[in-house]
């Protein structure tokens, strides 16, 4: 038997179901994702750093867990919200069941919730504070504690997430270029997609200074997904113009897009509920292509009209969102400048947009005078 246990919104609003995983109590944002498959890789992904993520597929841990799906060194997520929990996995690859995971990692977990219910909640009145505790844990304790935890706005959260100490990937085959990626929360999948394409990667902290990225004469720079909110991390601005304007390719991806975005001006704003899936239609403005893509965001850069950036007349508008219309993409109208607010680089996929990693080779390519 399952020890009882409930989720509380900043609202009031409760669900009640059972733990799983380690049996505490968490806060953090309540946010929901609408992916079938791939629940190791929405744990382990750092972008989910201090959130409390419902799945609304209603069976989740049928194929267990392995130690190769993750993508960092450890799972991101404050709390996990399940429908069903999978009693019985099978796998090729699987090591451990999902409930054994998380109890492992001392993430707590919550089978039985009316995922359905939840998930029209936060589409209704926007992601928001929660807890997760046990149900000998009065409500009224736990709301105290929800309300007096931080809100996602104004919270630089990628100081917890980022590397402390530089690491390198060696290149797949012969070494064509060095690339320098900021991590502020990155997934392994992309620098293992750079590295495929001859590049040796250097991964750096993200408070590493100009000065110090510099010294290193990089070939491209990537900037990396990551959690919090992007008003409230500075520290890549300086190196993102400064590469730029010395004709270094920049590569961003979702917190990097805002990134890019921030250093030309731009202006971010909080969604609602965010973008949390893997079936996101996006337009790309050059040609018209739809690609579908996973997404895994909460913020958003402001557009102004049909292409432009709101307070960055440098920058315009890539690709465009089919569902809300938001932005998806930006590039620079004159330095070797861009960015997609999805990810790419997604493990298990969508794969339409892995282009934009070719993209970026190709740019520091015919920087280098070998394109």
């Amino acid at each position: 038997m399952r020890t009882p246990g409930y989720l509380l919104l900043e609202d009031g609003r409760r669900f009640d179901g059972e733990l799983m995983g380690a049996h505490t109590t968490s806060l953090g944002e309540a946010v929901f994702n609408t992916s079938m498959t791939g629940y190791q890789e929405v744990l382990t992904d750092p972008s989910y750093a201090g959130q409390i993520v419902t799945m609304t597929y209603p069976l989740v841990g049928n194929y267990g867990v392995n130690e190769e799906d993750e993508e960092s060194r450890a799972v991101q997520v404050a709390g996990f919200v399940v429908r069903e929990v999978a009693e019985a996995w099978s796998n090729w690859r699987g090591t451990r069941s999902l409930d054994e995971y998380l109890g492992a990692s001392g993430v707590v977990g919550l089978t039985g919730v009316d995922t359905r219910a939840l998930t029209i909640h936060l589409r209704s009145a926007g992601a928001m504070r929660a807890g997760i505790a046990p149900a000998d844990v009065a409500e009224d304790e736990l709301r105290e504690k929800i309300l007096a935890h931080p809100r996602m706005e104004g919270l630089d959260l990628t100081c917890g997430v980022s590397t402390p100490e530089p690491y390198e990937i060696a290149a797949v085959g012969t070494e064509r270029f060095h690339v320098l990626a900021y991590d502020l929360g990155v997934k392994r999948n992309s620098l293992e997609l750079l590295a495929e394409r001859g590049a040796r990667v250097t991964t750096l902290p993200s408070a590493t200074q100009v000065e110090a990225v510099l010294e290193m004469e990089p070939d491209g720079l990537f900037v990396s997904n990551g959690p919090g909110d992007p008003d409230a991390v500075g520290q890549a601005l300086d190196t993102i113009r400064t590469l730029a304007e010395r004709g270094i390719p920049v590569f961003g991806i979702c917190l990097g897009h805002q990134l890019i975005a921030r250093a030309w001006g731009g202006e971010t704003y909080k969604l609602l509920y965010g973008h949390r899936a893997g079936n996101h239609p996006v337009r790309r403005l050059s040609d018209g292509a739809i690609e579908i893509t996973a997404q895994n965001h909460g913020f958003a850069v402001r557009r102004d009209g049909e292409d432009g950036v709101l307070g960055a007349p440098a920058l315009r508008m890539t690709h465009v969102n089919l569902n809300d219309q938001t932005m998806e993409g930006l590039e620079h109208r004159e330095l070797p400048v861009f960015s997609v607010q999805y990810h790419p680089e997604a493990a298990p996929g969508p794969h339409d947009s892995l282009y934009l990693f070719d993209q970026f080779v190709d740019l520091m390519a015919r920087r280098k005078g070998n394109g």
